[in-house]
């Protein structure tokens, strides 16, 4: 194993990576006020944003499920890495060499497994790439790409690759680069074969799959050869760095348009997302061998920030499979705040097909919304009823109202309403409309879970999507103004050390009633107090977090951190002045207690006491007393 990284190089690292630019990676980040940026947190669903990010501080924090952190917290958290694999990560991204404070620099074989196995995998893409380019076996994947209308450029700026018909060509590669063969087993590149480790993809042309932060992490591999008995697609295995649930191939390419848009485009295929792009389309994904499901709801709901005018287009073939399919994704509908449509070729051609018949501009006017998902899944439960029958028109009612009921736009749904009367052929209209309210009245009484399931005749369940968690960590009655000057004290102390340093060393730990306040307050004690943090603002809150005793008590540090300084009315900005109107009550207010503690101490001695001891508690009382009128008339000179 490795040797413990130099902690100068991990500060490195955090400062060299700014937080929004990782972070940004992964969901759509917009302005929050005050220097912060929000966006939909990606540990847990939630409809309106609540994760926020401080570019100033190099933190995030979210309010709705308390996880928070660095950058490198970040990094672990969203791609499952340990702490040394985060930290090797931003290092390449930023050009640094990490030095080990045993064995001296880290030699390759000793990273962790995550940064491995996705360095074979870049390595294996570019070797791919560069055969089908210059590999004479390779003409047959060349023809096949030109075929369908890709040439050599289109090729190379999606990566794509041939795997040539060899046993263990690429296995042989990898072992000359220092990989070993578990490495290349656990991978999925190579797979065991009777006297070793074989590639695992042979004769086939070969997509590159990458995740969002745009590491290679699998492979999609199409047959070419009539030879080959294997299935037309083969994709990686799942492994240690590849989901299929969770990654969507194009991500990498289209997350900056399907953010700015607010639009994304789901087509079935490798060849249909090529082809969507180079027709304009640049923010077509596909999914992976696998059918489009809430993993990858929530990858596109991060990059649409839920905005209720997004749109996302399923492109599906006309066929019965592509109908099935339309209508597994509409089960997934009220996982979304965007509205969803599906968009059908004329003559059931994909995305790729329509390009080569009808050129670019077909393919662009395909994506252009059509037919709302929600429309297209009624049609389609209607279509299996006998209509010309009571009992049957009684029977496609009871199931499509239901869908109607889940529209998420009230107006929408009256009007949807009175057309689901006409396709089903009831005259009263009225009859039909208040079934759906009814249905939507009970959603909301069951608080947004929606009516009890109705059965699907194939026996799904269209139900609501789960709540998010509740937020952990000790709630807090913030209308209580003790608690909130005493909050607003901390988050001066984390973010402006300057304005209350070095006054807020001095106070004591017992100042803060608050026991989880009290317990920050401790860790900036323990992490050598606030003034520590004028001199560098970032490793100082670094060092608290890491003196803080557990995860929920370092979750209240990032969330005072990160949160907005509460200013009064008028006041542009947090200064010296403001600073030291939280100092001066915060001091007042336990100087006022310990008053109360002595004067009732007073009244249990009474007349009978010791009075020496009568003596000393009074004259307490007055030194206590006089601090207090003299922070009341000259505020924070006072302290």
């Amino acid at each position: 194993m490795a040797g413990r990284i130099n902690d100068e190089d991990v500060k490195a690292v955090r400062d060299a990576v700014p937080i929004d630019a990782v972070v940004s990676e992964y969901l759509q980040l917009r302005n929050a006020g005050g220097g912060n940026l929000k966006g939909l947190c990606p540990f847990h669903d939630e409809k309106s944003p609540s994760f926020q990010v401080s570019p100033s501080k190099g933190f995030f924090h979210c309010f709705g499920c308390q996880e928070g952190g660095d950058t490198i917290t970040f990094v672990m958290k969203i791609d499952h890495l340990s702490f040394s694999e985060a930290v090797e990560r931003l290092a390449a991204q930023a050009g640094i060499t990490l030095r080990y404070e045993e064995g001296g620099y880290n030699p390759s074989h000793q990273r962790g497994e995550r940064i491995r196995l996705v360095e074979a995998h870049k390595i294996a893409a570019d070797w791919y790439a560069e055969q089908l380019a210059t590999s004479p076996e390779a003409d047959t994947g060349r023809r096949f790409l030109a075929d369908r209308g890709f040439d050599q450029a289109a090729a190379q700026h999606f990566s794509v690759g041939y795997s040539p018909q060899g046993w263990d060509h690429l296995t042989r590669f990898l072992r000359g680069k220092g990989f070993t063969d578990k490495e290349l087993l656990l991978s999925g590149l190579s797979q065991e074969g009777r006297r070793g480790p074989i590639d695992r993809f042979r004769g086939r042309l070969m997509w590159p799959i990458r995740d969002i932060g745009g590491d290679v992490v699998g492979f999609g591999a199409r047959k070419l050869y009539e030879a080959d008995n294997g299935p037309k697609y083969l994709n990686t295995p799942e492994t240690a760095i590849y989901k299929k649930s969770q990654v969507l191939y194009g991500i990498d390419l289209a997350k900056k348009d399907i953010a700015k848009a607010s639009r994304a485009v789901v087509v079935e295929g490798y060849t249909d997302v090529m082809a969507c792009h180079l027709a304009g389309v640049t923010t077509a994904i596909a999914t992976c061998g696998t059918a489009f499901g809430g993993e990858h709801i929530k990858i596109l709901r991060r990059l649409l920030m839920d905005n209720g005018s997004a749109r996302v287009i399923f492109t599906f073939d006309g066929d019965a499979a592509g109908q099935k399919a339309a209508l597994r994704a509409f089960e997934d509908d009220q996982k979304f705040a965007a509205e969803t449509y599906i968009a059908i070729a004329p003559d059931g051609m994909d995305p790729c097909d329509l390009r080569l018949v009808k050129g670019d501009e077909a393919v662009a006017d395909l994506v252009e919304p059509r037919t709302p998902l929600f429309e297209f899944a009624l049609r389609q439960i209607v279509s299996r009823y006998d209509l010309d029958t009571p009992a049957g028109r009684a029977a496609a009612l009871d199931e499509a109202a239901p869908i109607v009921a889940r529209i998420k736009n009230s107006g929408a749904q009256h009007e949807v309403a009175v057309q689901l009367a006409g396709m089903l052929g009831i005259l009263d209209t009225q009859f039909v409309v208040k079934r759906v309210a009814q249905l939507a009245r009970w959603a909301r009484d069951r608080g947004g879970k929606g009516p009890a399931p109705e059965r699907h005749p194939e026996g799904r369940q269209y139900a609501a999507p789960p709540r998010p968690a509740a937020p952990r960590g000790p709630a807090l009655n913030l209308r209580n103004p003790v608690f909130a000057t005493e909050r607003e004290l901390l988050k001066l102390a984390l973010q402006r050390p300057e304005l209350v340093s070095p006054a807020f060393d001095a106070y004591g730990i017992d100042e803060f009633t608050a026991p989880p306040y009290a317990a920050v307050r401790q860790a900036i004690q323990d992490a050598g107090g606030a003034e520590q943090g004028v001199a560098d603002p970032q490793d100082y809150l670094v060092r608290v977090r890491e003196a803080a005793p557990d995860d929920t008590v370092r979750a209240t540090v990032t969330e005072l951190a990160v949160e907005a300084i509460l200013l009064h009315k008028g006041v542009k900005g947090a200064d010296e002045v403001y600073a030291g109107a939280q100092l001066v009550t915060v001091r007042r207010r336990a100087v006022e207690r310990r008053i109360r503690d002595i004067t009732s101490r007073l009244t249990r001695l009474g007349t009978h006491g010791d009075p020496a001891e009568l003596a000393a508690v009074q004259n307490e009382l007055w030194v206590l007393q006089q601090y207090d009128q003299t922070l009341r008339e000259h505020g924070a000179a006072a302290l």
